[in-house]
C-alpha cells in the first residue's frame, strides 16, 4: 500500500472536537468526512481507499445521498480514518493500544540449567592460553586508569543510551582483568585489578537488572561481592547490596529489599572511610524498602537520615567515583519517590518537579523515569491533563536509551489511563504515543 494511503492519526485537535464528537455519536458520515477532509486534508478519494469503499459511494456519503449503516462499514471506516472506537459506539478497537503497550502476560523468568548457564566470570579453555600471554605483560599504574576511564565511559553511554549494546564489550573487559588475577603481583596493583574487576562485574548486573533480567543480574552482583571482599572494599560491598536492594524492590521483595540494604549499610558503617554521601545514598535506598512495605513512620524516619548525612557533606570528603552520581537533585528526585511510593502524592510532586528542572540532560534514561513518577503523582491527584503533558515530554527521553525499566514505567502509566480513556487529553496523549512510538517498538516493550 503507498504511503499516503496507510492508516494515519487524525489531528487530535480534531477528534477532540465538539462538532467531529457528534456527528462521530450519530454516525453522520456525510459530516464526518467533510470534516476529515477540511481539518486533517483527507481527501474522498483518500477516504474511500483507506475504508475500503468506491469513490462514487463516498461521495453520495458527502452529498447526503446515502447513509452507511452496516456494521462492517462501520469498522472500516474508524480503523481506516483512525477513529477511536467509543466514538461511533464501537468496541475498542485493536490499534488503539500501540502494540509494545499491549497488556501481554509475563512469565516469570527461568533460572538457566547448568548446561545453558553462560559463564559469569571465566574465559573458556580456547581463551586462556590468550590471557596467560597476556599475564606475562608488565602492567602499571596507567593501565589501572585506563580501566578506571572506560568504566566511566561506560556508565556515562549506560546513563544516555542504555546498556545492553555495551553489555558485550563490557563482560569481554571483565573476563580479561579476572585473568589478570591469575599472576602475582605487587599488592597494590593487585588491589587495584580487583578493584576494576568488582566494578566491571557490577555494572554487568546493573545492565541486565536495568533490561529487567533479574535472574541473569543476580550472579554478577554476587561475584562483584566476592571480589570487593577479597581486598576489603566494604564500601564497595555496600554499594552492590544496595544494587541487590533496588532489584528487590522492582520484583516486589520488600522484605529482600530491606534486609540487603539493612546489610549494605553494617557493611558502610564498619568500613574505616566511609563518607556521609554513601551513607545517605544508602538511608535513601532504605526508604525505598520501608516504603515499599507501606511503613511511613519508617520511611520519614530513613529519609530524615539521607538528609541528614547529606548536609554532613564536605568538599573535601574522599567519596568513591562510583557515588558521585548522588547528588542534591538526586536527593531530592529520590525523596520524592519515596514519598509517591507511599502515596503521598501531593508531597512528592513539588519535589520531583524541583529535581528535573535541576538534572542534566546528559542522563536521558534519569529525565524520563523521574518524568513518568512526576506524571504519576499528578494522575494521582486528579491532575489528568498534567500528567498527560508530562508522560507526553517524557517519551522523548525515553526513546533516546534502551531500558526495559522505563517501558515498565510507561506501561505502569499508560495502564492508569483505563478508567479515563474517553476524556479529551487522554486521547490527545494516546494519539501522540502512537504517533513517537510506532518506530521505537525494538527499543520499547512493556
Amino acid at each position: 500500500m503507498p504511503e499516503a494511503d496507510r492508516p494515519q492519526e487524525l489531528p487530535a485537535r480534531l477528534l477532540t472536537d465538539p462538532e467531529m464528537a457528534d456527528a462521530c455519536r450519530a454516525r453522520d458520515f456525510s459530516r464526518v468526512f467533510r470534516l476529515v477532509k477540511s481539518r486533517a486534508g483527507i481527501y474522498p478519494s483518500m477516504i474511500a481507499r483507506r475504508c475500503d469503499l468506491t469513490p462514487s459511494r463516498v461521495g453520495e456519503v458527502i452529498a447526503d445521498r446515502r447513509r452507511l449503516q452496516h456494521i462492517d462499514v462501520i469498522e472500516r471506516i474508524a480503523d481506516g480514518l483512525r477513529i477511536p472506537g467509543h466514538m461511533l459506539g464501537l468496541a475498542r478497537r485493536s490499534w488503539e493500544t500501540p502494540p509494545i503497550l499491549a497488556t501481554t502476560e509475563r512469565k516469570p523468568p527461568q533460572a538457566a540449567s547448568p548446561e545453558q548457564e553462560p559463564p559469569v566470570s571465566l574465559p573458556g579453555p580456547e581463551v586462556d592460553g590468550i590471557l596467560a600471554m597476556a599475564t606475562r605483560t608488565t602492567l602499571s599504574a596507567a593501565t589501572l586508569e585506563a580501566f578506571q576511564s572506560s568504566i566511566e565511559d561506560y556508565w556515562r553511554r549506560d546513563d544516555q543510551h542504555g546498556g545492553e549494546a555495551l553489555r558485550p564489550a563490557i563482560v569481554g573487559q571483565l573476563r580479561f582483568v579476572v585473568g589478570l588475577l591469575g599472576t602475582r603481583r605487587p599488592s597494590s596493583m593487585q588491589n587495584g585489578l580487583y578493584a576494576v574487576a568488582a566494578e566491571l562485574a557490577r555494572l554487568t548486573g546493573w545492565t541486565y537488572f536495568d533490561a529487567r533480567q533479574y535472574n541473569q543480574a543476580r550472579p554478577y552482583f554476587t561475584e562483584a561481592l566476592q571480589l570487593a571482599k577479597e581486598i576489603g572494599d566494604r564500601q564497595f560491598m555496600a554499594n552492590v547490596l544496595a544494587c541487590m536492594s533496588l532489584q528487590a524492590t522492582y520484583q516486589d521483595k520488600p522484605a529482600d529489599s530491606l534486609a540487603l540494604v539493612t546489610a549494605a549499610q553494617d557493611q558502610a558503617r564498619s568500613a574505616l572511610s566511609t563518607t556521609p554521601r554513601v551513607l545517605s545514598m544508602l538511608s535513601m535506598r532504605e526508604a525505598f524498602a520501608h516504603a515499599s512495605l507501606g511503613s511511613r513512620d519508617a520511611t520519614h524516619r530513613a529519609i530524615r537520615e539521607a538528609h541528614r548525612y547529606f548536609e554532613q557533606i564536605q568538599p573535601s570528603d574522599p567519596d568513591p567515583s562510583w557515588v558521585t552520581y548522588f547528588d542534591e537533585p538526586k536527593l531530592i528526585v529520590d525523596t520524592g519517590i519515596a514519598h509517591a511510593r507511599l502515596g503521598e502524592a501531593a508531597t512528592a510532586e513539588p519535589l520531583i518537579t524541583d529535581a528535573l528542572r535541576r538534572e542534566t540532560r546528559n542522563n536521558q534514561r534519569g529525565r524520563a523515569f523521574h518524568s513518568f513518577w512526576l506524571a504519576r503523582t499528578q494522575l494521582d491527584q486528579g491532575k489528568l491533563d498534567q500528567a498527560c503533558y508530562t508522560a507526553t515530554q517524557a517519551l522523548g527521553p525515553a526513546s533516546a536509551v534502551a531500558s526495559e525499566r522505563i517501558s515498565g514505567h510507561l506501561h505502569e502509566f499508560y495502564s492508569q489511563l483505563a478508567p479515563h480513556r474517553n476524556e479529551p487529553e487522554v486521547l490527545a496523549f494516546e494519539a501522540k504515543l502512537r504517533e513517537l512510538l510506532a518506530p521505537l517498538s525494538g527499543s520499547l516493550r512493556p
